[in-house]
């Protein structure tokens, strides 16, 4: 990517933050976070990294929500960043932080097992 896309991005990042948190009503659209944003070179599309608060069912109907205001997010953004072309928005779901909490978790097994291996090996 660009320096100017990244620029775009993170502009991008924050605006989209506060349209989803403030401007959509939808009450398919629970608690939401845009953790990354990554802008083609020639600022065409955007794909838009989300992570969601609960379950399966509210990550799926979220991105319904989404769906449905794309439109509406698209016009936003075309208002608050001074572009050309305002770029096609792509949601996708951020797996990082799943992935993430599976290696704390597989890590803080480990550190138990340790642990307890020790108390016995003390015995």
């Amino acid at each position: 990517m660009s320096h100017r896309a990244n620029r775009v991005g993170e502009q991008m990042k924050k605006e989209l933050s506060d349209i989803i948190g403030r401007k959509i009503k939808d009450p398919r659209i629970g608690f939401v976070t845009v953790t990354d944003v990554q802008v083609t070179g020639d600022l065409q599309q955007a794909k838009v990294f989300i992570s969601v608060l609960g379950g399966e069912e509210q990550r799926e109907n979220t991105l319904k929500g989404l769906a449905k205001a794309k439109g509406f997010i698209r016009t936003e953004i075309g208002h608050r960043i001074r572009l050309r072309k305002t770029p096609e928005i792509i949601f996708e779901f951020d797996e990082s932080i799943d992935y993430g909490n599976r290696i704390q978790t597989i890590l803080h097994k480990i550190n138990k097992d340790a642990d307890s291996k020790d108390l016995d090996d003390q015995e």
